[in-house]
């Protein structure tokens, strides 16, 4: 139903209204069937005004648990459901419960936003005299290290490459 925009799904509705089939339909707009029939259904029952809806609605976790839960337990059809809360397709339905089931059985909510690529590390602001000297005197210690095994993985691989010089 994404693919297809306010005006589009008002003329599809009306179309159908007017006695235009489902498959008729469903070629015209370049959707399924199905696609068309559940459209019709959520305008018939929630009114034009349930189109008009932001780009990514959010629905919060209890919202979720409770329409899983009807599937579930209560054995009511995905469609029937998906119909009842408003769900712009009943596939977002069938994708909420495959991943609450990958997830045993947790609703997970998925993380908004960019993730983060650097990790920063929070200087203390106030560092005493000998905190710093200390923290220099580590970090230099590091860096004598790493120079030292640098310099031996060079002797190494420069010995190595002599031994094969040697060989041929």
């Amino acid at each position: 139903m994404s693919k297809l925009s306010y005006e589009d799904k008002i003329n599809l509705y009306n179309d159908r209204k007017l006695g235009l089939s489902r498959k008729t339909l469903s070629k015209k707009y370049n959707i399924t069937t199905h696609g068309v029939q559940y459209l019709c259904c959520l305008i018939d029952k929630h009114g034009i005004d349930i189109l008009r809806t932001q780009k990514n609605k959010y629905y919060p976790k209890y919202m979720k648990q409770d329409a899983i839960d009807r599937v579930l337990i209560n054995k009511e059809a995905i469609w029937a459901v998906s119909l009842d809360i408003g769900l712009p397709s009943a596939g977002m339905l069938v994708n909420w419960i495959k991943k609450y089931k990958e997830n045993g059985y947790n609703i997970v909510e998925r993380k908004r936003g960019r993730s983060p690529t650097m990790k920063v590390t929070k200087k203390k602001e106030k560092e005493t005299k000998d905190e710093t000297i200390k923290r220099l005197e580590e970090e230099n210690l590091y860096l004598k290290a790493e120079l030292e095994y640098s310099k031996k993985l060079r002797a190494v691989v420069q010995a190595r490459k002599n031994r094969q010089q040697k060989k041929k």
